[in-house]
């Protein structure tokens, strides 16, 4: 029995879907009610018609259980069984059982079809499924081409017949000869004798190499004793600098919490900081804001004290030809109070203004200009349009 042949009995089992779980280590000791439960079950799933006794409490029924699968096996399925190493039923019978299991293994794997998770039940109707009648199709015409080849090479055979009949009746007509007999037996019996020293000196190899293991492992173990006792011993040491570390841990702990906590308050103030200067910039436009409606304001204002000063009449517009006369040619009287007379000639662009009256209206006047705008050059009179020209003028 080989590791290997064990491993792949159980994966094929499992891979068959056999209901139980197989271990390697079911086949360590003698184990015949595990083997006879599997042999008829691989005997119900390669024919699930077939009637084989599964009584196997006595020696006789054990010995009848394993010549009914051998010769079920043997005429179904052309599978030699060694009923010697079944009866066994231990790392031997693996074997046996083995040369069953591969076939079913190879017939699912050649159909193509999971047996994993499929019952008993199913397996039955599974016979009938197309797929498996063109599965035995081609192992048919597989077969049939097989006998046919060696049908040829039987018939080859049987055509030289009659020149090896002559040979065989002469050889079978010459008399044995002792000497040659015993030189016969002698070779064939230093062979048998040799596999013997053969096989004799691999047990010995086989001694050699157990005794060389168990000094190995015993050195292992040692080693690992005294590799676990110096672990042990490092566990208990403490370390010199392990008070040194422990203080600096600390250390490093308090300073962690300082850092935490002016973090915390960076984080604080620099929120408060962009708070402030949002505020700012708030009362920035606010006070901008305020500034454009006062101006605008002040524009309608001046504009609305413009446009009163020009429907004021205190101002007297004159030129220098006269005043105006009358209808009979009589000058009009003056009017009383102070005058502001406003000359205009054509070489100087610019206004000319002449004050009459006392210097003690002057302030007055001043004063009435600056309250009805700030702006004297368009607080003044508007241009006289000239008179018509007449014989009196001079």
């Amino acid at each position: 029995m080989s590791f290997r042949d064990l491993r792949n009995f159980t994966e094929m089992m499992r891979a068959l879907g056999y209901p139980r779980l197989i271990s390697m280590e079911n086949f360590h000791t003698p184990n015949f009610m595990l083997v006879s439960e599997v042999l008829l079950w691989l005997v119900k799933r390669y024919e699930p018609q077939t009637d084989i006794p599964a009584d196997v409490e006595t020696e006789q029924d054990r010995v009848f259980f394993i010549k009914a699968v051998a010769q079920f096996m043997a005429t179904k399925a052309h599978i030699k069984l060694n009923t010697k190493k079944l009866y066994q039923a231990d790392g031997y019978a693996v074997k046996e059982l083995l040369k069953v299991t591969s076939v079913l293994y190879g017939a699912m794997n050649t159909k193509g079809v999971e047996r994993a998770d499929l019952s008993e039940e199913d397996c039955s109707k599974f016979k009938f499924d197309l797929g498996s009648k063109i599965a035995d199709l081609k192992a048919a015409r597989q077969l049939a081409s097989e006998i046919t080849s060696k049908g040829a090479v039987l018939y080859d055979l049987l055509g030289k017949e009659v020149e090896l009949r002559e040979a065989r009746t002469e050889s079978i007509a010459r008399p044995l000869e002792i000497n040659e007999a015993e030189k016969v037996m002698k070779i064939a019996i230093d062979s048998v004798l040799e596999q013997v020293e053969k096989v004799k000196d691999m047990l010995n190899n086989v001694a050699l190499d157990e005794a060389n293991l168990e000094v190995k492992i015993e050195k292992r173990k040692v080693e690992l004793e005294r590799s676990q006792k110096r672990l042990q011993t490092l566990k208990s040491v403490r370390p010199a600098f392990m008070d040194e570390y422990e203080k600096i841990e600390e250390q490093l702990q308090k300073q962690y919490s300082n850092y935490l906590e002016k973090f915390h308050n960076l984080t604080y103030m620099e929120q408060l900081l962009d708070d402030h200067q949002r505020a700012e910039q708030e009362m920035f436009e606010e006070a901008a804001n305020m500034l454009r409606l006062m101006q605008n304001r002040l524009k309608e204002e001046e504009q609305h004290l413009l446009e009163s000063g020009r429907r004021a009449g205190s101002w007297v517009v004159g030129t220098m030809q006269g005043g105006d006369t009358e209808e009979d040619g009589t000058p009009a009287p003056a009017r009383p109070g102070p005058q502001k007379v406003t000359t205009k000639t054509q070489e100087d662009s610019g206004d000319s203004e002449i004050d009459l009256g006392e210097d003690d209206d002057e302030d007055d006047l001043e004063d009435d200009s600056m309250e009805i705008s700030p702006s004297k050059s368009t607080h003044r009179a508007k241009k006289p349009e000239p008179l018509e020209q007449s014989d009196n003028d001079f």
